[in-house]
């Protein structure tokens, strides 16, 4: 792994164990040598995981859409930071630029482009490993959610197994680091086909 996509929240949330575990990330990743590539936000949970690996002397690298950056909370202290056209692109280059992803809380931007990225790893489109920062407990309704949709038989336990997932920003990249993509169709029932 060279660099780590984190997608997480504009704001601070409730529970300053987000902003701290943020600042974590961000400084863990600088640490280990890892770059950053994120959202180019200033703001929230955004700016603080870019701050700490900006502070650690880590690179970092933002991706922000021409309309946010519009309302001002570009991170103007990047010596990296993207201006595309859309959120589609956004995404796309974000992907592009990185070997894995964690998931720290956010909203519905978070969940939709983490989710997005485990449908690609799901559908093969690449290979990288999802990772979920569970801060607090915040992602374990999701990981219900998943568990729930195994059982009702539309997810396949392996693929329920690309979420990886932990409480310590040390111990989720190693996780990271070790992780095997599986080998196996998407189809639950490919005979009803």
């Amino acid at each position: 792994m060279r660099r780590v996509c984190v997608f997480c929240g504009s704001s601070k949330g409730a529970h300053p164990a987000y902003l701290e575990a943020a600042q974590q990330m961000g400084a863990t990743l600088a640490r280990r040598g890892l770059g950053l590539v994120y959202g180019g936000g200033r703001v929230g949970l955004m700016g603080a995981v870019a701050d700490a690996a900006l502070a650690e002397g880590g690179e970092v690298i933002g991706v922000i859409p021409e309309s946010l950056m519009a309302w001002e909370v570009g991170h103007a202290g990047l010596a990296d930071l993207r201006v595309v056209g859309s959120m589609h692109e956004r995404k796309a280059l974000m992907a592009d630029l990185s070997d894995a992803f964690i998931a720290l809380p956010g909203g519905y931007g978070t969940f939709e482009e983490f989710c997005e990225t485990l449908t690609w790893a799901q559908l093969g489109l690449h290979p990288k490993p999802c990772g979920l920062l569970n801060v607090e407990r915040y992602y374990d309704p999701l990981l219900a959610l998943f568990d729930h949709a195994v059982a009702a038989r539309f997810l396949r336990p392996e693929h329920r197994a690309l979420v990886l997932e932990d409480t310590d920003p040390d111990r989720l990249l190693d996780r990271l680091a070790a992780y095997q993509p599986p080998v196996r169709e998407k189809w639950i029932d490919r005979d009803e086909l």
